[in-house]
Formats: C-alpha cells, sequence, structure tokens
C-alpha cells in the first residue's frame, strides 16, 4: 500500500506537470494554469472512483493532494513562462507517458481492491491513464492526444495491465508487478511516438 501510495503521488505531480506546460502555451493566468493542471492530475482517477462507487473521491480524502497542487501551481506559472522557449510537444508526450504508466497501474491496482473482475479492472487501469490527459486537452481546446497522434496510446497502457494482472495471477510480488507493468506502459509509449508507429489511421 505504501508502494500504491507513493505511484499515486508521482503520477498526480506528473499529470500535474502536463497540464502546467500546456496551460502555459495557451498563455493561461495562474487561474487557468491550476485548473489545468488540477484537471490533469486528478480527472482519470475521479472518473475511475465514480465508476467504481468509492466515495468520497480520492482526492476529497487526502487534500493535501489538492494543496499540493495549488502550491506548485503558484511556483510553476512564473517558472515555465520564464522557460517557454523550452516548452515542446516532446516535453508533452514524455510527461504524458510517465502519467499513462503510473496512473494506469494505480487505476488497475484499485479496480482489484474493489473487487473487479480481470478485464474490468484493466479497462479501469486505462481509465485512470488517459482521462486525465483527455480533459486536459479538451479545456485547452485541442483535439486529446490520444484521439489525434495515431499512436498506440490507450493499448500501452491496456497491455500493461495484463501484464500487472497476468504476474498476480502467477503469484509474482505486487511491487515487482507494479514497476514492471509502469515501466512496460512509460518505454512502449516512448517507443511508438519516438518510431512513428501507428494503428493505422
Amino acid at each position: 500500500m505504501h508502494l500504491l501510495k507513493f505511484i499515486e503521488i508521482m503520477a498526480i505531480l506528473v499529470g500535474a506537470f502536463s497540464g502546467f506546460i500546456e496551460a502555459r502555451r495557451k498563455r493561461m493566468d495562474l487561474v487557468g494554469v491550476f485548473t489545468v493542471a488540477f484537471i490533469a492530475a486528478f480527472g482519470g482517477g475521479t472518473l475511475r472512483d465514480i465508476l467504481l462507487d468509492k466515495r468520497p473521491l480520492f482526492w476529497v480524502i487526502h487534500q493535501e493532494y489538492a494543496i499540493l497542487i495549488f502550491v506548485l501551481a503558484l511556483v510553476a506559472s512564473p517558472l515555465i513562462r520564464t522557460m517557454r522557449h523550452m516548452v515542446s510537444e516532446r516535453l508533452i508526450v514524455i510527461a504524458d507517458a510517465f502519467g499513462l504508466g503510473l496512473f494506469s497501474v494505480a487505476g488497475v491496482s484499485s479496480a482489484l481492491d474493489a473487487g473487479m473482475p480481470l478485464f474490468i479492472a484493466s479497462m479501469m487501469g486505462v481509465i485512470t491513464g488517459i482521462f486525465g490527459g483527455v480533459l486536459r486537452d479538451i479545456v485547452c481546446n485541442e483535439v486529446p492526444m490520444v484521439f489525434r497522434d495515431g499512436k498506440p496510446y490507450a493499448l500501452c497502457a491496456f497491455v500493461g495491465n495484463w501484464i500487472f494482472l497476468i504476474m498476480g495471477i502467477y503469484g509474482v510480488d505486487k511491487d515487482i508487478a507494479l514497476w514492471s507493468s509502469a515501466l512496460f506502459i512509460v518505454l512502449s509509449r516512448l517507443l511508438a511516438w519516438k518510431f512513428d508507429l501507428t494503428l493505422g489511421r
């Protein structure tokens, strides 16, 4: 549970970072930066908790998560503004890949803990992994990256989730399964982007 909480916190930070970057690219003010970062960090987990009928939502239970995003928005907004020339599509993709991996394994593990069957748990992991980025892009008036770049974004999460589930079936230590699954998702997403692998759009 300690490792899972650590992964969840890391996922939130990476998701918020992608929100900071996208909001600054759109030249939003501080309120906009915080809002986009909040949505990117908590959107996927919120939908997961709603579908699993978990109340209160995970970021309501852990208000320190929301406070952390608020404080980071105060710091990141002026910092990213001064480093605007370094913000690129590549940085968004890298942040998304790490967020996808971390959020996905947190989501599939949470669904298993809620007693969901394996296939539903794998889909909950995908939803947790991609939905924050989808909402972030919609708020920023962009077609969500998962729908427009043709890369196996959700597929990477789905396969990675099944790696975690299969390792669990065969009795592999949960910590090892979590990290292996997250690493697969991150690397497969980055490799698909680097080598321009598409799903045949």
